[in-house]
């Protein structure tokens, strides 16, 4: 097996750290890639005003799961945990152990790989790892590399590679940090990262959540899921401000409730339940045991009152059940949600068609194919769900 060890200080991770990690990824042929957090950096001081130790890693999470390869990387906090500076031999050491027999590599960029030889211990280093560099920047060559990797196989009998990432964005974190004080530079960063440090506030930030502009409301949205989830919350967004458009709602409200209506998604079932008993929202027993209707139920809570969203709180709150009586908006959520263009499923295309055609004969397909599903799957299904049926269902039954 091989393995790829990632460390730095991620202070923040950024597009660069990730071409980088997927570059030596495939140029090694990589099985793991481990993103490896550093506690107390050996070579540089972090400054003053830098997130904890832990926002670092829950950025790192964030922007390591934006690669879409949950069976090959990991976020791994060894280095968090170790009291005084984190060495890198020390990390490579329980590298080994944590996995016997792997073949490591220690991957870096180009100054750090300039500067190897005079790190803690570069002998044990070299002697448990192999090292992966790769140019950060246009200037960086083979005449940069080649004396560096000759040194180290000459005087270490190290395993050397390196590789070139053609436009790769060149960004230095302290530039990074320097930008995003001024409200700049997001455009270096993975969305759901640059949501991340909205939401806490970090590198001098001060977004009003509350008055988000629409993309600073997307990039928070989207830190709070799993990037798999990205590609269902924007194509239901854009079906929903398709929907707007043929039913004359509002688009700008329909595109907010796409973008939130599964924020709470990847939370914890006790989670869901603080967020609901926090805010006052009504449960009854079957959503109270069942995640899938909880989550409709937490996300519509966190968009009033952690967002500002009051106008679109009905439609995030109904658009896992549907109901009878429902709104405009309501109606075009659900639906949205339910045959945006990832989806696929037999009758996906008679739901499209009757979505730009007769919206309530889609909310009344909707239920119906709901209550068909939980008949299959031996489940109760939710009162609401049965009231749409019965509101919107007629003909549809069969």
């Amino acid at each position: 097996m091989k393995i790829g060890i990632y460390g730095g200080s991620f202070n923040p991770p950024h597009l660069g750290h990730l071409a980088a990690a997927r570059a030596a990824a495939a140029a090694l042929g990589l099985d793991r890639l481990i993103f490896v957090p550093a506690g107390l950096p050996p070579h540089k001081e972090l400054p003053a005003g830098s997130p904890t130790p832990e926002q670092r890693f829950a950025m790192t999470e964030i922007a390591a799961d934006q690669l879409l390869l949950p069976e090959v990387t990991e976020v791994w906090d060894v280095e968090l945990h170790r009291v005084g500076k984190s060495y890198t031999a020390d990390t490579l050491e329980e590298a080994a152990k944590r996995w016997p027999g792997a073949e490591l590599w220690l991957l870096m960029g180009t100054d750090m790989f300039l500067t190897l030889h005079r790190w803690h211990e570069p002998e044990r280093i070299l002697s448990l790892a192999g090292v992966c560099a790769f140019g950060r920047t246009e200037q960086d060559s083979e005449e940069v590399f080649a004396p560096q990797r000759e040194h180290l196989s000459r005087a270490y009998h190290a395993k050397v590679v390196t590789i070139s990432i053609p436009d790769l964005v060149d960004i230095s974190s302290t530039r990074l940090r320097e930008l995003l004080g001024r409200g700049e530079g997001r455009n270096y960063l993975p969305e759901a990262v640059y949501g991340y440090i909205l939401r806490e506030k970090l590198y001098g930030t001060h977004a009003d959540l509350k008055n988000l502009s629409m993309e600073d409301l997307r990039c928070v949205s989207y830190s709070m899921v799993k990037a798999r989830r990205l590609a269902h919350i924007r194509g239901t967004e854009e079906e929903a401000a398709r929907l707007a458009r043929r039913w004359g709602a509002d688009e700008d409200r329909m595109r907010r409730a796409a973008i939130l209506h599964d924020c709470t998604k990847y939370l914890s079932h006790q989670e869901h339940l603080e967020i609901c008993d926090r805010y006052g929202v009504a449960l009854d027993p079957l959503e109270r045991a069942t995640d899938k209707l909880l989550h409709a139920k937490s996300g519509a809570a966190l968009a009033k009152h952690i967002f500002g969203q009051d106008d679109i709180y009905d439609a995030i709150l109904y658009h896992t059940t549907a109901r009878a009586g429902m709104s405009l908006e309501e109606k075009l959520l659900y639906i949205a949600d339910y045959m945006e263009p990832n989806r696929s499923f037999p009758e996906v295309g008679e739901l499209r068609r009757l979505a730009y055609t007769d919206l309530d004969g889609a909310v009344g397909m909707g239920a119906s194919l709901a209550m068909q599903e939980m008949v299959q799957r031996n489940k109760e299904l939710h009162r609401d769900t049965r009231g749409a049926f019965e509101c919107y269902g007629k003909g549809t039954e069969e």
